[in-house]
């Protein structure tokens, strides 16, 4: 295993975290009651972590049954306190909602601290403004921190990138938590900002968003070989020195066998390395048109994803990529603030701004070409 200093947290922590969010059974209610099988499968995930040298173990109050099962899960395996970093997650609409949960978090885990805690989801500029209001969330997690039962702050993130950066510059946080991968690169600019501010750097889910890369095509797996590509992802983010460590959704034993392929890993990126990057950039040459990534058009009036929906359709038309594609695409929704958007219709195409659109740029063409790809109706 291999260990980074988290920022300004001054905490070393192992490279790959244990992420919390996908043991069996965890989604179901009551989230207070976690059933035999949930807890025992998370114990041995807990203590196979703990035997290859990760220290940084990583849920949420957002996921279901997660805290309780790991609390449990400590107590039955004897764990001294302080012999892993544990890192925890929320977000409330007021400080008095957030202490109410928080508080709540403290039980379900079985701790009188938390190392490390994020606002969890400040996924666009609304929750951003709403947690760091006057009698907002973070308000009374500043209190905690005073306090000593949180010992370092932070927030996790889906949001546009300048609201990711205007998080960053209010100096509030000492980590942060958001999406990087070779697939998805737009927040290098705010992983470059939070270098410049020493704060600590997680990246989240680089298996499954990063490409749900446990269920690569073909042609990705001969491309990154003799790596897999979920292993030469995560070299590829861990080139960066100011990435510090990713969250790995680690369930079964076989995927610690494959995480610890890894290492050792390189910054910059090893020649062999940097040869897969190469021959994985070569592949855009594939398609003239996707290179053209449409983040100018975030936030467009017709309601369209429109920089995700591009991306889908790189992945697709270079990687091969249909899977990732479709689970992605269906999955938005024009309210939700993790993952908003509408699907591509002729009513919302209608209402593209086009004078953002760069010539040469059939925009709508290739809008509807990635729908009539990835779309899958819903069952009813």
């Amino acid at each position: 295993m291999e260990y980074r200093r988290f920022g300004k947290t001054d905490k070393r922590l192992s490279v790959i975290t244990l992420g919390g969010m996908r043991y069996k059974g965890g989604w179901g209610k009551p989230r207070e009651e976690p059933q035999r099988e949930l807890i025992e499968h998370c114990m041995r995930c807990v203590r196979r972590a703990l035997d290859v040298g990760i220290n940084h173990i990583e849920t949420a109050h957002g996921y279901g049954k997660s805290e309780y099962a790991h609390g449990i899960a400590f107590r039955e395996l004897g764990l001294r306190r302080d012999s892993f970093y544990l890192m925890t997650k929320g977000y409330a609409a007021s400080a008095a909602e957030m202490q109410r949960m928080f508080e709540a978090q403290l039980r379900g885990l079985g701790t009188d601290h938390i190392d490390l805690y994020a606002l969890h989801g400040v996924n666009n500029r609304h929750m951003f403004e709403v947690a760091t209001a006057k009698g907002g969330p973070l308000e009374a997690l500043l209190r905690y921190r005073e306090q000593g039962v949180i010992r370092h702050l932070g927030f996790s993130t889906h949001a546009p990138l300048d609201v990711v950066l205007d998080a960053i510059s209010t100096d509030a946080f000492e980590f942060i938590n958001l999406h990087y991968y070779y697939f998805f690169q737009r927040n290098l600019a705010a992983i470059q900002l939070a270098e410049a501010k020493d704060m600590g750097v997680f990246i989240i889910s680089p298996n499954d968003k990063g490409g749900r890369l446990f269920e690569a095509p073909p042609v990705l797996r001969e491309l990154t070989a003799p790596l897999s590509p979920i292993q030469f992802n995560a070299r590829f983010c861990l080139r960066l020195p100011a990435v510090h460590t990713l969250s790995f959704g680690m369930t079964e034993p076989t995927h610690f066998d494959e995480m610890l392929g890894i290492f050792p890993t390189a910054i910059p990126l090893s020649e062999p390395d940097l040869r897969t990057q190469q021959r994985l950039d070569a592949r855009l040459a594939l398609d003239p048109l996707a290179a053209y990534e449409g983040y100018e058009l975030t936030g467009d009036p017709s309601g369209i994803n429109i920089p995700e929906v591009l991306r889908f359709r790189r992945m697709l038309r270079c990687y091969d990529m249909l899977g990732f594609g479709r689970y992605r695409y269906n999955m938005f929704q024009e309210k939700d603030h993790w993952f908003p958007g509408c699907f591509v219709s002729e009513e919302a195409l209608a209402k593209v701004d086009l004078g953002r659109v760069p010539p040469g740029i059939p925009l709508l063409d290739m809008l509807r070409e990635t729908h009539a790809a990835l779309y899958e109706p819903r069952q009813k």
